[in-house]
This record gives structure tokens, C-alpha cells and sequence, in this order.
């Protein structure tokens, strides 16, 4: 064998001996993977095959919210708080209350739960890596309503203790004066209230009395002769002058008050300069304060005074009937009304006992305008003069 032909062999051989080598290498490479494969645990490696979650840095967080009764709140908000209050979470319960946290950060953890109607609530625990913390039964107590509540007293009922005190009003310690109100913010009346004043306005004795002399004048002087002399003469005049008062009293202070929403009382001033008192009363003749405390015209006296007039033309002599007069005497029942009111605000006050505190009562801010008793009793003077029978 030359020497080029023991080379060619050599360089054969080497090259066999180099990729039995590189098999050999890849064999043993390929078997010492399998074997570390086969070393580890296998739930790992089925949960990596299953791409599920194995960071070390997670876990799960489930719980339910219920109410006092342990019934599932529906709808309740529960805010996740880790270690870094920036990464917060939230959720809300199932219809059940139930809640979870699937990505909850290992550490510790802050659960705020709130919802519509209850208090709200917290909780703190701990959460391991791949750990699921099942929170302990949550109840959410039902929230407490802090109302305030302002009491005041009924307007009703302060009208009524209002009421009292005019009841006591008496000029003289005698007349009775209760259609004035010396409270400057006096409540309105109910029309429950309109007419007990009415009706007790005509049942004091000293109405009768005056009444008696009304009809006494009118005798005296022979007004109205159809009626005659004598006891019957002077009965017939006593129940037409007590009639007038009554219809007078009762459409002009109770009924058309109530339907027109008016107050049927004089509202004292008191205040002021004697000019401005002056201008007040002669206007309260005709002008008066609706019970929501605005001034109006006082419909309810104007027409109360004329269908008083109209009525009373029913029950006089047939020959003392007259529908001009009617309106004379209405327009002298004006007059005569705006004179009372002076009397009022200037004199009768002075010669009224026991008149209660202008600053002792609150009220609705309500007055009013009406002829006093004792404004009555002047009209009905003017009206015995003017009504001349015969």
C-alpha cells in the first residue's frame, strides 16, 4: 500500500469515528432531558400543559354578602386593596351575595363592602401565593336614617289659642271686642274657626243688651211703624235688629270669608305716626288680609253688608221696603266701619284690660279687617236714624 492510499484510509476511518461521536453526544443529550422531564413534579407540568396560572405572586379571594336575615345581597360593591392601594379591584355579588377575587395580589388584602340601603362594611386579611382565602360570611346591617325632624306647632292650633285671647277682650272690661287682633302676626283662621267666633260673637249677653237698646231708639222714635207699639211693637223690632246683626255677622265673618279665603278681623297697627295709623284704619274699611297673608279687597264684608241689607228687606214692614235705601245704608255701613276702626286704633285699646303680648305668639303673619262688636253697635245706631219706618 503506497502511501497516498494509507492516507485516504486514515482520513476515512476519522471521519466514521467523528459521527459515531456526534450520535453518541446527541443520544446522551436527548436522554439526560427525558430523565429531568421525568424528575419533575407532574401537576406542574399538567397545569403548565393546561396554561394555567403559576405565578407565585396571585391568588383567589370568594366570599359572600348577606343582609340581617342572612339573605344574599344582590348587587353589593366590594373594593380589593393589596399592598399597593393604586392596584385596586372590584366587583359585585351574584344574586346570591356572592363574590371573587381571581387575580387577588399575595399579601395583604382590604375589602370594602357597600351597598344601597345598608351600612357598609370591611375586611382584612392575608392572602398566600396560589392560595384561595374564602372570606367569612359577610352581613351588612341595615343603614340608619338620621332625619331631622323640626316640630312647630299646628297653625290650627295656634289660631285657636290665639282665638282664646280675643275671646277675652272686653272694652270696659264689658263689650265684648273680639274681631280685633292685637298679635301683629296673628295665624289665619280656619273656616271651622270663622264661625265659633261668629257664633260666639252672637251669643254674648251684651249683644242681646245692645240689641234691646238698638230697638228701644227705634221705638222710641217710631222707626219702622208698621211694626206698631207696645211689647209687640218693640219684639218685632228687637228680632229684626238681631237679625240684621246675625246675617250681617255670619256672611259678612264667616261665610264668604271662608269661601274666599279672607280673615274677618281688625288688625291692630299700633305703630307709626298718627297719620299713618289714620290712612291704615280708614283704608282696613274696605281693603283686608287674605289668610296667605296678602292684601286684597275685603270682598267678603262689602258684600256681606249689601246681602244683609237685601235679606233684611224680607222681614221689615212692607212700606220701610226700599232697595236705594239699601245701598244708602251701605254706603253708611263704610263709613260707619272705617269710624270704628278709629275707634280701634286710637281709643278702644286704652279701655281693654288684659290685652295679650304683641311679641307673645308666632303665627302665619295673617290679620284682617271686620266690624267689632262695638262697630256693629254704632252701625246699628246709624242705621235706626237713617231707616226711618214712617
Amino acid at each position: 500500500m503506497d502511501g497516498n492510499t494509507w492516507m485516504a484510509c486514515f482520513v476515512e476511518s476519522a471521519r466514521n469515528w467523528a459521527l459515531r461521536l456526534a450520535g453518541f453526544a446527541a443520544l446522551t443529550l436527548l436522554f439526560s432531558n427525558w430523565a429531568l422531564l421525568a424528575a419533575q413534579d407532574p401537576s406542574a407540568a399538567t397545569a403548565s400543559q393546561n396554561g394555567e396560572l403559576t405565578s407565585s405572586g396571585v391568588g383567589n379571594i370568594s366570599g359572600r354578602v348577606v343582609d340581617p336575615t342572612g339573605t344574599g345581597i344582590v348587587g353589593a360593591t366590594i373594593k380589593l386593596t393589596g399592598a399597593e392601594a393604586n392596584a385596586s379591584q372590584e366587583t359585585v355579588s351574584d344574586g346570591d351575595g356572592r363574590f371573587a377575587f381571581a387575580q387577588a395580589p399575595a399579601g395583604p388584602v382590604h375589602l370594602a363592602i357597600t351597598a344601597q340601603g345598608f351600612a357598609a362594611r370591611e375586611f382584612a386579611g392575608n392572602v398566600q401565593a396560589g392560595e384561595n382565602l374564602a372570606v367569612p360570611q359577610i352581613t351588612l346591617p341595615v343603614a340608619t336614617l338620621m332625619t331631622e325632624v323640626k316640630v312647630t306647632p299646628p297653625t290650627f292650633e295656634i289660631a285657636e289659642a290665639q282665638i282664646k285671647e280675643e275671646e277675652k277682650q272686653r272694652a270696659l272690661g264689658i263689650i265684648p271686642n273680639y274681631y280685633v287682633s292685637y298679635v301683629p302676626n296673628a295665624a289665619p283662621l280656619a273656616p271651622r274657626q270663622k264661625f265659633e267666633l261668629a257664633w260666639k260673637s252672637m251669643v254674648d249677653p251684651v249683644t242681646f243688651g245692645i240689641t234691646a237698646a238698638i230697638a228701644g231708639i227705634q221705638q222710641a222714635q217710631n222707626d219702622f211703624g208698621g211694626y206698631g207699639q207696645g211689647a209687640d211693637g218693640f219684639a218685632k223690632r228687637y228680632g229684626a235688629a238681631y237679625a240684621d246683626a246675625a246675617i250681617s255677622t255670619f256672611i259678612g265673618g264667616a261665610i264668604l270669608p271662608s269661601l274666599l279665603h279672607q280673615d274677618p278681623r281688625y288688625f291692630y297697627k299700633g305703630t307709626g305716626s298718627k297719620k299713618s295709623r289714620l290712612m291704615y284704619a280708614l283704608a282696613n274699611a274696605v281693603i283686608c288680609k287674605g289668610d296667605n297673608g296678602k292684601w286684597q279687597a275685603n270682598y267678603s264684608a262689602l258684600l256681606g253688608g249689601l246681602a244683609a241689607g237685601g235679606i233684611s228687606n224680607l222681614y221689615y214692614p212692607p212700606k220701610d221696603r226700599d232697595a236705594g235705601l239699601t245701598f244708602q245704608n251701605f254706603a253708611i255701613g263704610i263709613g260707619g266701619t272705617a269710624a270704628a276702626n278709629i275707634l280701634q286704633e286710637f281709643v278702644i285699646k286704652r279701655l281693654t284690660p288684659n290685652l295679650p303680648d304683641r311679641d307673645s305668639n308666632n303665627g302665619g303673619g295673617n290679620g284682617g279687617k271686620a266690624r267689632s262688636l262695638v262697630g256693629r253697635a254704632f252701625l246699628g245706631t246709624l242705621g235706626a236714624l237713617v231707616h226711618d219706618g214712617d
